[in-house]
């Protein structure tokens, strides 16, 4: 440990940390006195006025600080701590008071990151009491916070779950002896405060991760909680069975489900709030062998709700959405997997159309998120409101625009048809692999095609690839065997900005930062048409739609690779091998 600067003092070492900045050109003098004037102003200290003041990011600053005390600068990412071994090295409460975080443990060897270099002294004092070395490291205090705020308190709340189940005499023993669950339920309740505390931790920590989905499974001896981020899903924390059985009530009461019912599956919602908005959360139980495992997916507005320029078309495509949508009537179509984005893209669509001239009607299952421009009706079969049902009834309600969540059956396919030829505009998904095979599942539904032909507008197939982070982004270049694969030219290759992340705290050391629609634009030209009444199959449809100028899901994912927005290996894991997302010109 660098003993010489355990012993100065924060102004001290803040000035040679300046003096560095200096001393490489990083600031400049004339920038410097700016900088010293608005940390006056604002009793800031001078480091934090270069952040403040953006002259420096807040990773640029500490970078520079771990050069000058000759430490390691470190990114922190909680998806990789082992929290067992990290908490056993030092107490969260210890780790959160002296704003540090232990890292890792190697033998009589600790990593700790820290943020204050007056903290030196703290650790000298932990490698005194604990008798080990402690290996010190530079990290952002926005990291260390999420850490001692987030990930530590989420981890503090479940141990203290524990501990409490311990102190109630009750030991791990089979999980299906059912006197002994039901002793230890009544010990530890869902309004019980460590119960309380964890649940409010685990939406906190998710809001602050970005997750858009949160898994809590049941294992036969421990749960496991998940968190799907920019699409992947990572383990984040085990708990104790017993834990889980109560956290999963506390999670039914919030949601207003039933807790003494755990066969069957139940549906429920969550408002919370971050960072003063408020969010959506979708509770699904599902009883399994080990027990009920949670789903609870976050709708957050600021994602359902983007502006059409900002879902990811490229400008021929977007032109051709805004001529889809400037129909009166007809029907559009959305199609894809779950979680491609289908129900941004409509939002945003819908939005677009939003004026106080127009009556726009929704019809979902469930309502994902609650938007007071929509007349919004959720669909509940046990009260005899399905889609078809709905769409029937809301057909008088003298609606402009119509958006039926998805196309699942006959009958509604059927409705819908006689909604657009009635002058009304009709927005919908279904479940296809690309554009075309839209029209083919129509038909399927017993539509007639002459009728298909009549009302279809468009149709996007649409998927989502991860973005290269923009705060850690560096040229990179692709491999000869990825070329080959893709088929592109030596030209295109040399006009080319290929990206990739080198991964920060803002992506989680991913290189990944967000996503990006990449998507599938069939316009429903007069040839088309003809070629539908025709009887003409999904293959030739796609082919007559090539010529057109329709780009392939592939083709559109490797344009964004090739702009540098997103990885070839997100164009292979997202457009996989299939022949229509990759088909070439």
């Amino acid at each position: 440990m660098n003993l010489d600067f355990a012993n100065k003092t924060q102004a001290e070492i803040e000035q040679e940390i300046i003096d560095h900045l200096l001393k490489q050109n990083i600031v400049e003098v004339e920038k410097l006195e700016k900088v010293k004037r608005h940390a006056k102003l604002s009793s800031q200290s001078l480091l934090q006025a270069i952040i403040s003041t953006n002259t420096l990011s807040e990773e640029e600053v500490y970078r520079n600080m771990a050069e000058v005390l000759g430490f390691n600068f470190i990114h922190i990412d909680p998806l990789s701590l082992d929290i067992e071994i990290v908490t056993a090295s030092l107490p969260a409460n210890y780790s959160k008071h002296h704003n540090i975080v232990p890292l890792s443990r190697e033998g009589d060897q600790i990593t700790v990151a820290l943020c204050n270099p007056e903290k030196l002294k703290i650790l000298e004092e932990i490698e005194h009491q604990l008798q080990i070395k402690v290996k010190p490291v530079i990290a952002t205090p926005s990291d260390i916070e999420i850490i001692n705020q987030g990930f530590f308190g989420l981890h503090t709340s479940l141990k203290a779950a524990e501990t409490m189940l311990r102190a109630g005499s009750l030991e791990s023993k089979n999980i299906f002896d059912r006197e002994y669950l039901s002793r230890a339920e009544q010990e530890l309740s869902p309004h019980t405060k460590p119960i309380v505390q964890a649940v409010d931790n685990l939406f906190g920590y998710a809001f602050e991760q970005r997750a858009s989905d949160i898994h809590i499974e049941p294992k036969r001896n421990l749960s496991l909680v998940r968190m799907r981020i920019d699409g992947v899903l990572h383990d984040v924390h085990v708990m104790p069975t017993l834990v889980h059985s109560a956290i999963v009530s506390r999670i039914k009461i919030l949601s207003r489900l039933d807790i003494a019912q755990k066969r069957i599956p139940q549906d429920g919602r969550i408002k919370r709030e971050y960072k003063s908005i408020e969010l959506e959360v979708r509770i699904s139980t599902m009883p399994t062998v080990f027990g009920e495992k949670v789903v609870m997916r976050i709708f957050d507005p600021e994602v359902l709700l983007l502006e059409i320029n900002k879902l990811g078309f490229f400008a021929k495509e977007l032109a051709l959405v805004k001529d889809f949508i400037g129909h009166n009537e007809g029907i559009i179509l959305i199609t894809g997997p779950t979680g491609s984005g289908k129900t941004t893209t409509l939002y945003s669509l819908l939005r677009e159309l939003t004026k106080p001239e127009v009556n726009i009607i929704t019809i979902e299952d469930p309502v994902e998120l609650v938007y007071e421009d929509f007349n919004q009706i959720t669909v509940d079969p046990k009260s005899g409101v399905s889609f078809a049902n709905a769409l029937r009834n809301v057909l008088r309600q003298d609606p402009d625009i119509i958006m039926v969540g998805e196309i699942r059956d006959e009958e509604t396919a059927n409705y819908a048809i006689q909604a657009a030829l009635t002058g009304h505009l009709v927005f919908s998904t279904l479940h296809t692999i690309d554009a075309p095979s839209a029209i083919t599942r129509l038909s399927n539904l017993g539509i007639p095609r002459y009728l298909i032909a009549s009302t279809l507008i468009g149709i996007i197939a649409q998927r989502l690839v991860r973005k290269v982070c923009t705060h850690c982004t560096q040229d990179s270049k692709l491999p000869p065997d990825v070329i080959k694969a893709l088929n592109l030219s030596e030209d295109l290759i040399s006009q080319a900005q290929i990206k990739s992340g080198k991964g920060c705290l803002h992506c989680r050391q991913t290189g990944f930062l967000e996503r990006t629609g990449i998507f599938e634009t069939m316009n429903i030209t007069p040839r088309t048409r003809q070629l539908i009444v025709s009887g003409a199959d999904s293959i030739n449809l796609r082919q007559n739609a090539r010529k057109e100028g329709m780009l392939s899901l592939r083709e559109v994912a490797v344009k964004k690779m090739l702009l540098g927005q997103t990885s070839y290996k997100e164009v292979f894991r997202v457009t996989g091998t299939s022949q229509y997302l990759i088909e070439d010109a």
